[in-house]
């Protein structure tokens, strides 16, 4: 697909969000700093909250969790770490797998499911209302409208401040736009996987924001001497700040949350947001597949 960058040469540094309001363009992503395979408690929890800390620090104003990262303790850390949230800070959940084991994920949308969560998530993150909930999977089991119902009762009755949807087609969006106002879909999108290119299409169309996850892989690009190596070599950067500086380009909708468990890391991944790409090596990156 193509698509024309003209009016957007350089990534806009925030983006407002329908019933949310203004953020950063480029977030952090608090999956990573739990234990492996998003299971337990990181190895250091003390390293955790220092980072989740410093991303404040820098400027962070997106946050975005899971209930099912630990699970349960990813949202713990970043209350421990944050709370009393500093003003304009918001925090993006999701509800709608249930964990069985490290690496392994259960879609369960039931609405009675859904709704005890976003309880919970409440309790964890020590707020009156969610900031942002996102439907992590649209469970095949259930009735996707039961699902969006329960969404939009919780958002009627303050407790969520605004909705959004991940890993979902353009047909289940409309779908559930007839249920809510839909804030943010939260789809995979990188530079080796463009499937969701539709999605992204219709968020643009639609004011919506859209949020890549697995924003950095990119595969055999970034191989000594592809096309990725030889931009960052280029430019000055790292392959990572380079890929998240192409997603920052490629739509003024998109809203990269590289997720580290390191200082080290977060500092590089934010770095990417002074990384601007001129036109030709946007172009060589956007023809790569």
């Amino acid at each position: 697909m193509s698509h024309d960058t003209s009016q957007h040469p350089e990534p806009l540094a925030t983006i407002e969000l329908k019933d949310l309001g203004t953020v950063h363009r480029l977030g952090f992503g608090a999956m990573r700093i739990v234990g492996d395979g998003v299971w337990g408690e990181p190895a250091d929890r003390d390293a955790a909250v220092a980072v989740v800390r410093r991303a404040v620090e820098l400027g962070v104003d997106f946050i975005d969790t899971a209930d099912s990262y630990g699970p349960n303790i990813s949202e713990e850390i970043l209350a421990e770490a944050l709370h009393p949230y500093r003003d304009g800070l918001k925090i993006a959940t999701k509800v709608g797998f249930t964990r069985t084991g490290p690496n392994e994920w259960v879609p369960l949308g039931r609405p009675e499911y859904l709704r005890q969560q976003t309880e919970l998530s409440l309790r964890k993150l020590k707020v009156d209302a969610l900031d942002l909930l996102q439907l992590h999977r649209i469970d095949p089991k259930v009735d996707p409208e039961e699902q969006f119902s329960v969404l939009r009762d919780l958002q009627k009755e303050g407790k969520v401040k605004a909705l959004g949807l991940s890993q979902v087609s353009v047909a289940e969006l409309e779908l559930a736009a007839r249920y809510f106002t839909v804030s943010t879909v939260q789809n995979r999108y990188n530079l080796i996987d463009r499937s969701s290119e539709d999605v992204l299409g219709y968020a643009e169309e639609n004011g919506i924001g859209f949020i890549p996850w697995a924003p950095i892989s990119a595969g055999e690009l970034a191989r000594p001497g592809g096309p990725l190596d030889n931009a960052a070599t280029r430019l000055g950067a790292t392959t990572s700040q380079v890929a998240l500086a192409w997603l920052l380009r490629r739509s003024p909708v998109m809203m990269p949350i590289p997720g580290t468990g390191s200082v080290t890391h977060l500092e590089e991944n934010l770095a990417a947001a002074g990384v601007v790409l001129d036109d030709a090596t946007f172009a060589e990156l956007d023809a790569a597949r």
